[in-house]
């Protein structure tokens, strides 16, 4: 338990352990003149538990023999657990038809509060009562992540049949001639256009499953339209990382370090799985439903098992946007504009914090009906 704690205030802070030790956690007034900053802990799991704002959080001031303590009067390191830990699951049944976890059915997603990184909100007011100087402005990093559900739509079975109805033989046809022409196949213009954005880190997400299912279709990792995009991304310093099975399963020869689930679908039971198997950066991290802040913070933060008590190594990059949470009619449904102004204000929000923002595109949306061969551009000339 104790290093959860001196985790958290080590979060708090941002990373700076010396400031951490200037924060006191306990209930005993006679501890406090020991600290500069107490938060008193009352924390239990509880349905109702509190979410002040940041503006609202009670403090007091007691005067010390050498200094001034300010004390938190809310248990903010407890309400920090909550939703890193993501212990809010533990508490509500429902779950949509994917066996998620909505942001619907969420403390957050009832009070409108994904928009707010409240834990970030809190480290600048722990920081400004222990006289510290807040990280600048601007990204810690940038992650630009894509999800390979499909290679190509028309170079498997049931997309060939499909193709031919719907496009006619000559799409198909030119297609299995040439992978460039299978309207799938846009990793050339996202590696493009994600070039522009400097120092992000790219990321693809591959799938390694039986193809069954939701996981259907599977691309073959032996074959040679994946090799030859293998070799394409990683010439372009693209990083690859496992894209989970929708039934959570995961490869018997995990060679993977980097993760993200398939329908965004996780669990604790999940991030457990994985971190027993050793992966140690997990991308899955965002409501399907609504985008925002789901764990509370834009900063990358490692996962406390919430039944176990544990501090674990898997560290939890929170997803700030992903494409089809913006567009389709069971999310947001939001329109090309409407979808701009809101992700510019979470990005707005990740540069304020100075947190990690995490952007979510497929492959294959670019080549649908939408706006989104639009909107992803005129998004990365924000960053």
């Amino acid at each position: 338990m104790e290093d959860i704690i001196s985790y958290i205030k080590c979060l708090l802070c941002y990373g700076d352990a010396a400031a951490a030790d200037q924060i006191g956690y306990t209930a005993d007034e006679s501890e406090w003149e020991k600290y500069k900053v107490v938060i008193v802990p009352n924390g239990h799991l509880s349905k109702s538990i509190v979410l002040p704002y940041v503006e609202g959080i009670r403090t007091q001031t007691v005067a010390c023999k050498e200094h001034k303590t300010h004390v938190i009067l809310d248990d903010i390191l407890y309400t920090c657990f909550f939703f890193i830990s993501r212990a809010e699951e533990l508490l509500v049944n429902e779950r949509d038809e994917h066996g998620r976890f909505a942001a619907k059915y969420s403390l957050l997603g009832n009070s409108n509060r994904l928009q707010i990184p409240l834990l970030d909100e809190y480290s600048r007011s722990v920081m400004k009562l222990l006289g510290l100087s807040l990280p600048g402005y601007g990204f810690n990093k940038v992650y630009l992540t894509h999800d390979i559900d499909t290679i190509a739509h028309y170079r498997h079975l049931r997309g060939f049949a499909g193709g031919l109805l719907r496009k006619g033989w000559q799409a198909v046809w030119q297609a299995q001639l040439e992978i460039h022409n299978d309207p799938a196949y846009t990793f050339p213009w996202v590696v493009e256009h994600d070039a522009k954005v400097k120092n992000a880190e790219c990321i693809y997400f591959v799938k390694d499953t039986k193809g069954r299912g939701h996981d259907y279709p599977q691309y073959n990792l032996h074959g040679k339209d994946w090799r030859r995009l293998k070799n394409y991304l990683e010439f372009h310093h693209a990083k690859l990382g496992l894209h989970s099975s929708y039934y959570g399963t995961l490869p018997k020869q995990m060679a993977w370090k980097l993760h993200r689930s398939h329908y965004l679908r996780c669990s604790i039971k999940q991030m457990r799985r994985l971190a027993d198997a050793g992966i140690t950066d997990d991308f899955t991290m965002g409501f399907a439903d609504m985008a925002g802040f789901r764990l509370q913070t834009s900063r990358s933060v490692r996962w406390i098992d919430p039944e176990r008590w544990q501090l674990t190594d898997l560290t939890l990059h929170p997803l700030t946007i992903m494409d089809c949470t913006l567009s389709n009619d069971n999310y947001m449904h939001l329109t090309e504009d409407e979808a701009y102004y809101y992700c510019a204000e979470l990005i707005e929000k990740v540069k304020q914090h100075h947190g990690d923002l995490c952007l979510l595109w497929h492959n294959h949306i670019f080549a649908e009906n939408n706006y989104h061969k639009h909107l992803y551009p005129a998004l990365l000339e924000l960053l």
